[in-house]
């Protein structure tokens, strides 16, 4: 439970002192820590959350201004300190100042005047707290956009990743006694199957526990209807009254003690934040609806993206089927040709973004034959020298259709560089090696091991078995040399996945 009593340390070597201040502050509602020297004192510090500390200053070892001067130069350099003395000289009281002291009582003290100053700094460092946490929150909702920016990728985008970012962002340190909640508990509506995954992340000494629940908290929370969202923030004192007694005995199964909540409320998201060290207010819940707002703001720009870039695969799509029209080709030719090319990329290890661009664009590789006249696309027999010369024009219309798109750029190439061979002897314009651009040397043995299998006006249509003997061996009109050495080699061990790409897209 949350200690509502202020944590005051009281430091003097007499006892009678001592029991003095126990019985001004207690009865006032504080709790009292006693310390007979200013060593003990400061081991006290570093073990429990002190709030303030009422301090003499004659005391044998250590003296008082030692102890002030010790903790200001530490991590509690904020906890106020009381300096009580029956000394009354000016210089004694500068000597204090100078040690961090931030306000004196001189002996014999008066009661109300202890506690009015005992009041007096706790309201300032409670402000002093709200202003550092304030600024704790401000730099870890600045970490927490900068690190979703950096690992996000629209096309991949997953929103319970990015929530995972966020609570380990928000939650609870292990150095931190009470700063951070302790618990998050966040569901998340899927819209496709059109129910609530719940998980639960808690704070423990060996780092942030998370537990996926299922849906068994959906029933026990009242979920705003679609379009609406709300934040709300709860002290203990506040539980009965708020309706959502059902919900908070629910999560007291998952973890015994609820002291205050600060929770984000949606039709798709809800978050849920449990057990600060302080009492709640509406800057908890507007930071957690910082927090909550960024990643639903990734996730509707990666669906916008996404929707985009469905849109362009479409686009590319309809334009490849188009240039299928007049061709012998039919059915998945240009699926299965994309579909071998990201093949061979994958397994030369060439990067996810160019594998995913060359197994959309392979597709328009044949695009310059909506520029080739049908009767030479439909010819049943041998093409004359002209008419060859005509065909081996589409890969040129095929570039000057695409253009210089930055998008469309693997595309262009290949349309234009397909038929070239590694050794020179392609066309349009006998390209030999590496001039050819890699993209061009993938499609070159993707797109032959597709026209083996397929029939011809001049061939049959040829097994697995016998095409990859072609292509590794040779056969006059097709030879090993023709295609780049690391795409053949590539090639020779992904001819499984190309019999299967085949066989599924026949």
């Amino acid at each position: 439970m949350i200690n509502k009593k202020k944590k005051v340390l009281c430091v003097d070597d007499e006892v009678m002192n001592l029991q003095l201040l126990e019985a001004i502050l207690k009865p006032a509602g504080y709790e009292t820590i006693l310390s007979a020297s200013g060593i003990d004192a400061l081991n006290i510090i570093q073990k429990e959350r002190i709030d303030i500390v009422l301090l003499d200053v004659m005391m044998p070892g250590m003296d008082g201004y030692e102890v002030c001067k010790t903790l200001k130069n530490s991590v509690n350099r904020y906890i106020p300190v009381i300096m009580i003395t029956s000394l009354t000289q000016k210089d004694e009281r500068i000597k204090g100042i100078e040690a961090g002291a931030e306000e004196f009582l001189t002996k014999p003290f008066n009661f109300a005047e202890v506690l009015a100053r005992v009041k007096m700094l706790l309201k300032m460092k409670d402000l002093n707290d709200r202003l550092d946490s304030a600024y704790n929150n401000i730099v870890n909702m600045t970490l927490y956009g900068e690190s979703s920016i950096q690992i996000f990728n629209p096309l991949v985008f997953d929103l319970q990743g990015s929530i995972d970012n966020m609570a380990a962002r928000a939650i609870r340190q292990k150095h931190e006694k009470d700063e951070r909640p302790e618990i998050f508990v966040v569901g998340i509506f899927n819209e496709k199957e059109h129910k609530w995954t719940w998980t639960i992340y808690r704070f423990m000494e060996n780092g942030t526990k998370k537990e996926y629940v299922g849906n068994a908290l959906e029933h026990f929370i009242i979920i705003p209807g679609k379009g609406q969202s709300g934040t709300m923030y709860l002290n203990s004192v506040d539980f009965e009254k708020s309706g959502m007694s059902t919900f908070l005995s629910e999560i007291n199964k998952y973890n015994p003690v609820i002291d205050n909540m600060v929770s984000y409320t949606s039709s798709m998201l809800c978050v849920f934040a449990f057990n600060y060290g302080y009492e709640v207010s509406a800057y908890d819940a507007s930071v957690l609806n910082n927090f909550v707002v960024q990643s639903l703001f990734f996730k509707q720009l990666s669906s916008q993206i996404k929707e985009t870039e469905d849109a362009f695969d479409y686009l590319v799509y309809a334009l490849a089927r188009a240039s299928e029209a007049n061709d012998e080709d039919t059915g998945n030719h240009i699926l299965r040709v994309g579909s071998y090319c990201g093949v061979i990329s994958k397994q030369m290890g060439l990067d996810d973004k160019f594998t995913r661009a060359i197994k959309l664009q392979a597709t328009l590789h044949d695009v310059g034959k909506i520029h080739t006249p049908a009767a030479i696309l439909k010819k049943p027999g041998t093409l004359t020298p002209e008419e060859w010369k005509e065909m081996q024009k589409h890969t040129i219309y095929g570039a000057k259709i695409i253009g210089d798109h930055f998008r469309l750029t693997i595309a262009a190439n290949i349309t234009i560089t397909h038929h070239e061979r590694w050794d020179g002897s392609g066309y349009p314009y006998g390209l030999k090696g590496e001039q050819i651009p890699l993209e061009g040397r993938i499609i070159s043995i993707a797109d032959i091991y597709d026209a083996l299998r397929n029939p011809r006006v001049y061939k049959p249509a040829f097994d697995s078995d016998t095409t990859n003997r072609i292509i590794t061996e040779g056969d006059g009109r097709v030879m090993p040399g023709h295609f780049d050495p690391k795409v053949l080699d590539a090639f020779k061990h992904s001819t499984s996945m190309f019999e299967q790409i085949y066989e599924e897209l026949k």
